[in-house]
């Protein structure tokens, strides 16, 4: 039966975020039509108004959440579930063929349909990211992503990748995506190449995403200098030691942040994705430099790499907002779904925060403006999470 356009609709939930100040619990909106009247308690708004009609819409009423990170060429693949050390082969690897233009135009369109609020898309190709660009139902930003592990390959890649950049500035729209630097891993891209990248996207204003701290393995790698991911990954691409790759000897203490930071790379202001295997000192050395993390609960969930220690950052006042990663390991593009899954890792868990980190984390991620649920602006059935 349709509702009578007459009667205002009273939209209860358990969390209401407007896209201002913090999340009620439980929150209401009382719509006349298809305009907004009023925002606020669940209480508040029965008193003001006792005429309306009360509707329970379900868990959350707010703007589309943002995919912070994700990998949008792999949409093809078939998502699987194993360990990261033979997820790596049998999955990236095994299924490369399927990685490319149709795949990110597949997860672009899934996007779309998802109504999603902004995309932080990691490319691994130029014919992606041209593909990308043009697309005019795309917002956030779309970083180039660059391997690199030997420090005399260096000069080579950046060279290539500023000419790309330059290039791509000329299909860029002012309501479009943005470009951005992706360093791919602390361990894949040598000391060199990372820096000039990181002063590269300071002084040229681009946005940067580095994945850090995944796998339990990556301290021990910065620690020892060996391990299953020197054994695993990165003698495949031919270094000599890691201690070429890092320009330092690996020690007991160093972690793949304080490797960053005194490198001088968080100077830059990166955002740091996973962020899962790290220290308290990493945490404030995050805090300090003033970085954004994206976490992928399902993905690290899915490659038993940990879980990140979401109200350790959170009392350091880190900025967090959330990302599905690739199909392959998150499962789906639907942030919403993420949302589901991190309120059941997090039972303690204010579920208020993570709503406001998958929408208001996700546009200060990648730069984009939170729109509002407030009086007089139309209302959209999308904002219901479903």
């Amino acid at each position: 039966m349709t509702p009578n356009p007459s009667i205002p609709r009273l939209l209860t939930c358990d969390v209401l975020y407007t896209g201002m100040g913090g999340a009620q619990s439980p929150g209401a909106v009382v719509v006349v039509g298809k305009t907004i009247a009023a925002t606020g308690s669940l209480d508040d708004l029965r008193a003001s108004y006792p005429h309306a009609a009360e509707e329970s819409v379900g868990g959350i009423i707010a703007p589309p959440p943002v995919n912070a990170h994700t990998h949008l060429d792999m949409s093809a693949y078939d998502f699987c579930a194993l360990p990261y050390f033979r997820w790596i082969p049998e999955v990236v690897v095994g299924q490369r063929e399927r990685r490319g233009v149709l795949g990110a135009l597949a997860g672009a369109d899934a996007l779309a349909r998802l109504n999603v609020g902004g995309v932080g898309d990691i490319v691994f190709a130029a014919p992606v990211m041209e593909a990308l660009l043009a697309r005019e139902d795309l917002s956030g930003v779309l970083y180039i992503e660059a391997f690199a592990p030997r420090p005399e390959q260096a000069d080579e890649v950046f060279g290539r990748l500023r000419e790309q950049i330059t290039g791509w500035r000329k299909l860029q729209r002012p309501d479009g995506p943005r470009l951005g630097i992706s360093p791919h891993t602390p361990f894949t891209v040598s000391h060199r190449l990372m820096k000039r990248l990181a002063d590269y996207a300071a002084g040229e204003g681009l946005p940067l995403q580095i994945h850090v701290a995944e796998h339990p393995s990556e301290l021990e790698l910065f620690q020892t200098g060996a391990g299953p991911l020197w054994a695993n990954r990165l003698q495949a691409l031919n270094p000599d030691t890691f201690a070429e790759v890092i320009g330092r000897v690996p020690e007991p203490g160093l972690t793949p942040v304080r490797y960053l930071d005194e490198l001088g790379v968080l100077e830059a202001r990166p955002t740091l994705i996973h962020m899962v295997n790290v220290t308290p000192d990493d945490i404030a050395r995050v805090a300090r430099a003033g970085c954004a993390v994206v976490t992928c609960p399902r993905s690290n969930h899915h490659l038993e790499c940990g879980v990140f220690d979401w109200p350790a950052f959170a009392a350091a006042g880190v900025e967090i907002a959330l990302g599905t990663d690739s199909v392959a390991s998150g499962e789906s593009l639907d942030v919403r779904q993420e949302v589901e899954f991190a309120r059941q890792l997090y039972p303690r868990l204010d579920p208020r925060m993570l709503v406001r980190a998958a929408v208001k984390g996700g546009h200060r991620v990648v730069g984009t403006r939170t729109p509002f649920i407030r009086r007089g602006e139309a209302w959209h059935d999308w904002y219901i999470w479903g």
